[in-house]
């Protein structure tokens, strides 16, 4: 294994409203406590050996400036009364050195549940392929859930997502992410 790989990560979100979009999204960054790092957004993967942590060990391992991986679903709006939602989903195999996947998902007019589903549920199904678990893509998550846990080869998933309605007068940002932590 890499040298380079995380040890830890934990999941945030966060919502801002603002008349200038940037402002919106570092609203939202600072909502989530991260607003103070050098994000530097990565793709789906997360290591072996990876410990999930609770949000405030995890804020509490970064320092203003850090550069600092994670994996980041967004959305914004200035329409009001749309409903938007950010999500990041996550599959952990139950083999704690093979590795487990981050999906992001965003998305207007879904619910959080809805939102935070379909995330979690994308994860599940990439993990699950890679793993060799046959199972239907268009199944329901709930019959792919039986599929997965019956298999014993997926020990858990979750999302974490942040959904809100845009208000009058600016503009509305939602973050969800998976922050890596060496």
């Amino acid at each position: 294994m890499s040298n380079f790989a995380p040890k830890k990560i934990f999941f945030t979100k966060g919502v801002g409203s603002h008349k200038a979009e940037l402002h919106s999204f570092e609203l939202a960054l600072r909502n989530a406590g991260i607003e103070k790092c050098n994000l530097v957004m990565v793709s789906s993967i997360v290591p072996p050996n990876c410990k999930v942590i609770s949000r405030e060990k995890g804020l509490k391992e970064l320092n203003p400036g850090d550069i600092t991986y994670c994996v980041m679903s967004r959305n914004c709006s200035n329409e009001p009364r749309r409903l938007i939602a950010a999500s990041v989903g996550c599959a952990i195999p139950a083999d704690r050195n093979a590795y487990g996947y981050i999906s992001e998902h965003h998305a207007f007019g879904q619910t959080s549940v809805e939102t935070g589903d379909y995330a979690e549920d994308l994860a599940a199904a990439m993990l699950a392929s890679t793993l060799g678990i046959d199972f239907d893509v268009d199944a329901s998550w709930d019959e792919k859930e039986e599929i997965f846990k019956i298999s014993g080869k997926i020990v858990r998933t979750k999302n974490v997502t942040q959904s809100a309605i845009v208000k009058n007068g600016g503009y509305t940002s939602v973050v969800a992410a998976a922050v890596f932590v060496f």
